[in-house]
């Protein structure tokens, strides 16, 4: 019952999403048509469920050429990469919007692990790998609520921007995953979904710690 009610919230929040949103939508499209390099969105092939790839769609946020240029597949807080708009677009996670139609398409769930790139997933332990996908990824998750500030994290460590996300981001993160997996159910993607919103104006907050005392405790970053 739990899966067939939690593909029903997909769709369901989904379209109304897209009713609601298609104003701002179109006009981000405008924008972006006009600003940076002239293009709107971004395809990249992610890791989904039991480990198939599929695209990923979000808003066009960095130079077509950025996966070769910089930090490569990880990206820093004031990342010069980023497009005019593009800065403001993740800061307020709307650059994830399209993601809705992934939902739609039943590529991923409103709640789930974040559907990765091959280089951030290999950073997991074999035993994370093997299993983090038999749910269907999300378009949020409880990794990242806690990594809501995830590149400011990156760009404040002393360590080389991969070193740092392979030392001390992705054995929490996996950890995290490993939780929800656990503590899968209907009220808890409810209280994922609310968090997140939270966390959007709330980035420092430690909410979902109080909300969960069973998370796996918080390493110093």
């Amino acid at each position: 019952m739990y899966k067939f009610f939690k593909r029903l919230l997909d769709i369901t929040v989904a379209l109304i999403a897209i009713i609601i949103l298609l104003p701002l939508l179109l006009a981000i499209m405008i924008g972006l048509k006009l600003t940076g390099e002239g293009y709107i969105f971004y395809k990249q092939k992610r890791i989904g469920r039991n480990n198939k790839y599929f695209e990923i769609l979000k808003f066009a946020t960095m130079l077509k050429d950025s996966p070769n240029m910089g930090s490569g597949s990880i990206t820093l807080r004031n990342d010069p990469r980023v497009t005019p708009m593009g800065g403001f677009l993740r800061k307020t996670k709307i650059n994830e919007l399209p993601q809705i139609f992934n939902i739609l398409l039943g590529d991923i769930s409103l709640v789930g692990p974040r559907p990765l790139v091959d280089k951030t997933f290999n950073a997991y332990t074999e035993g994370v790998r093997s299993v983090i996908y038999k749910v269907k990824p999300g378009l949020t998750g409880i990794g990242s609520i806690v990594f809501r500030d995830e590149e400011s994290l990156i760009s404040n460590s002393e360590l080389e921007p991969h070193t740092y996300y392979e030392k001390v981001i992705a054995p929490y993160k996996g950890e995290l995953e490993m939780w929800y997996q656990k503590n899968a159910s209907f009220v808890t993607d409810l209280k994922i979904i609310f968090l997140t919103a939270w966390a959007i104006f709330n980035a420092n907050s430690s909410l979902h710690y109080r909300v969960w005392k069973t998370l796996p405790p918080k390493p110093k970053f």
